[in-house]
């Protein structure tokens, strides 16, 4: 408890000796760059610089006789001035070379488009390779099942002899079937005669059982008319 309490304490104190908030980086970073302020401590260059040249112009103003004061003074202001140019001049050479690399990185942002751009041309002009390709294939598969189909037919020679065997058959069984069918129309017609013969043949017989009929009819008439004549002779006799 005691070591996260001291630990606590040392975050606390880190964040209470915290010079500048994270919004304020931006800020610092930009003065830095234009003061030449590399760190936090001590003093700027260019303050440094002013605070020499003033030096310098305050000791010529002076009416003494200070020519070594002077010398000493504008020697001081001079390695300062060029101790604050040579990060300058890096500078510029940083700022020249990143131009440089920008106009370098421009063109060759330039040519990896126009190679995009050629690549894209390239695969659409591979694709309709691919589907002109694709359709030749199937133009060929299509070609060769034909080609496989044809090549399992009998030859010509055989199929036309085929051809001529299943004609005379057929006309066989044209023959044959016209035949049947005569024959089919002579039976119905003998059928239909025999059918009229014996319908003929059934009135016929009708009549002569009809005339048969009356002529026993007749008969037992006779007969019996016969019979009352007898008998009618028979009595008169006998009245006699």
């Amino acid at each position: 408890m005691l070591g996260k309490g001291r630990k606590m304490s040392g975050r606390e104190t880190v964040a209470a000796n915290y010079a500048f908030g994270p919004g304020e980086d931006d800020v610092i970073i930009k003065h830095r760059l234009l003061t030449r302020t590399t760190t936090t401590r001590g003093e700027p260059p260019l303050k440094k610089l002013q605070r020499k040249f003033t030096s310098f112009v305050l000791e010529v103003e002076k009416d003494e006789d200070n020519y070594n004061d002077c010398a000493k003074l504008s020697k001081a202001f001079l390695q300062e001035l060029s101790t604050f140019e040579i990060p300058l001049l890096k500078s510029k050479a940083v700022i020249e070379a990143n131009l440089r690399e920008k106009e370098n990185f421009n063109e060759l942002k330039d040519e990896i488009n126009r190679q995009i751009s050629l690549a894209q041309t390239d695969i659409e002009d591979l694709k309709k390779q691919l589907e002109e390709s694709k359709i030749e294939r199937q133009h060929k598969e299509e070609c060769e099942a034909i080609r496989k189909l044809i090549a399992a037919q009998p030859p010509r020679s055989e199929t036309q002899k085929s051809i001529r065997e299943i004609e005379k058959e057929i006309a066989a069984l044209e023959a044959e079937n016209t035949a049947g069918s005569r024959l089919l129309e002579l039976r119905k017609k003998q059928f239909a005669l025999l059918l009229h013969v014996v319908d003929e043949l059934q009135n016929t017989i009708e009549e002569e059982q009809k005339n048969l009929i009356e002529e026993m009819r007749m008969v037992t008439e006779e007969q019996k008319n016969g019979i009352e004549d007898a008998n009618g002779g028979s009595e008169a006799i006998a009245v006699d």
